[in-house]
């Protein structure tokens, strides 16, 4: 099932399903949306191409989290980049794909993911392909967050005492919001000298734009931690999903706006932070 506004939405998402042969059982306007989801007894995967905010855009995606949640469907969510705010504060199930600014490749990677999953079968040996690349890329990165969520575990049990924030003791340099950030101009330095993508590692990056805003006491909407994290969208809004499922990151409601959120740190991830930070000053590297 595909909802689109925009013909040119709907043509990658018929590509996309064309490309995985799968069956369109139906295309409608994302206004269209609850009526046909009503009369539809059944369907695996639904593609919603968000292309602006409308009236009934928040209907469909409270249906998705729930289809999502409730295993009755395997949604994926194309949006821009300019709609992550909003898609990511009404969507907080992890079993929804978001794609942002997607290509038709990226759309059938998903689609692939997404068949995979409730078929447990594929015939194309090329979906297989685009699908398993999916999969080692979730695993990886759910690897990676669990090793980072017992670092977190570990920085609380051990003995660290926290690394000082507000005064620095005897003989320990005071942690401030500038040094983690001259921290992060100097990782963006490398890009001048070498390939973006040979040194990408977003976890890193989206830890370290929180630990400078919470010693600024500043908050971190989704779309600017994106912007942090230096690598494609999508793959921001994955990693920032496999961090907040491992409990690193913890999403807070915007109190002055119901249709936002922000990503902050969770304490157990500020206090090995901390405890980092602290180690790297007893081995006489200075941060700033």
């Amino acid at each position: 099932m595909i909802f689109a506004d925009r013909e040119q939405d709907r043509a990658a998402a018929l590509a996309a399903a064309k490309s995985v042969g799968a069956r369109v059982i139906g295309s409608e306007r994302i206004a269209d949306a609850g009526e046909r989801l009503n009369r539809q007894a059944a369907v695996d995967s639904v593609l919603i191409e968000v292309s602006e905010d409308t009236p009934q855009l928040d209907r469909l995606l409270e249906w998705a989290n729930h289809a999502a949640r409730n295993g009755t469907a395997a949604p994926i969510i194309s949006l821009p980049r300019a709609l992550i705010d909003l898609v990511a504060a009404r969507i907080d199930e992890p079993k929804v794909a978001l794609l942002c600014d997607a290509t038709v490749e990226d759309r059938t990677g998903a689609l692939a993911f997404a068949v995979a999953e409730r078929k447990h079968r594929l015939h194309d040996q090329g979906v297989e392909a685009d699908a398993e690349r999916l999969r080692r890329l979730s695993e990886e990165v759910a690897r990676i967050a669990g090793a980072l969520a017992e670092l977190s575990t570990t920085a609380r049990v051990a003995a660290y005492s926290p690394f000082p924030v507000a005064a620095g003791g005897a003989g320990e340099e005071e942690l401030d919001a500038d040094k983690v950030r001259a921290l992060i101009r100097v990782r963006r330095l490398r890009d001048q000298f070498f390939p973006k993508d040979l040194f990408a590692d977003p976890a890193w990056d989206m830890l370290l734009d929180l630990m400078a805003a919470r010693l600024e006491q500043s908050r971190v909407a989704v779309s600017s931690l994106c912007i942090a994290a230096a690598v494609p969208a999508t793959t921001a809004l994955r990693w920032i999903r496999t961090l907040t499922e491992h409990g690193l990151f913890v999403r807070r409601h915007d109190t002055e706006d119901g249709r936002r959120i922000f990503i902050e740190l969770s304490d157990g991830a500020a206090d090995a932070l901390a405890a980092y930070f602290r180690t790297v000053h007893q081995m006489g590297v200075r941060l700033g």
